[in-house]
């Protein structure tokens, strides 16, 4: 039995007091796992594109939908099948009609929603007085962190 099927059903805090190697050994096993299983999953996603992929494309059709969902029945399953849709605006283009717009004394708020950004890597080279002027704006969020173990003379 491996490390992490003997591990799976302890507490964080029990796997806390493993000695070092033993994390080490546990995160390399876990890693492994997750690998398998996300290329067994992808796997499977591949085989159901292959079998249900033309049925969905042609339930969509039907329904004059370019995306969405789709829902059918394959013997006793029930199969519902999403395809996201996902809209890119030209960004250039988008600011020649918003200055068009405004250029005919309209609001253009009323059409287009504007978001504005900066580059923390921009922000970071700027000088201390123009940063200043952001900061009141500006929200730093983290993420989660992420642990990489190894021996020495290993890369992470």
């Amino acid at each position: 039995m491996s490390l992490l099927q003997r591990s799976v059903d302890r507490s964080a805090t029990e796997l806390a007091a493993y000695a070092p190697e033993m994390l080490l050994d546990l995160k390399r096993e876990a890693t492994e796992a997750l690998a398998t299983a996300k290329a067994h999953a992808d796997l499977v996603d591949q085989a159901l594109a292959l079998k249900y992929s033309q049925i969905a494309r042609a339930q969509r059709l039907a329904a004059g939908k370019d995306a969405g969902s789709v829902t059918f029945n394959d013997g006793p399953i029930r199969i519902s099948v999403e395809l996201p849709k996902k809209v890119e605006w030209d960004q250039t283009v988008l600011s020649r009609i918003v200055s068009r717009i405004q250029a005919a004394g309209e609001d253009p708020s009323e059409f287009v929603e504007v978001t504005y950004r900066i580059s923390e890597s921009k922000y970071n080279a700027w000088p201390v007085s123009m940063r200043a002027t952001f900061d009141a704006a500006r929200t730093l969020k983290v993420g989660k962190a992420t642990f990489r173990l190894s021996l020495p003379g290993e890369t992470a």
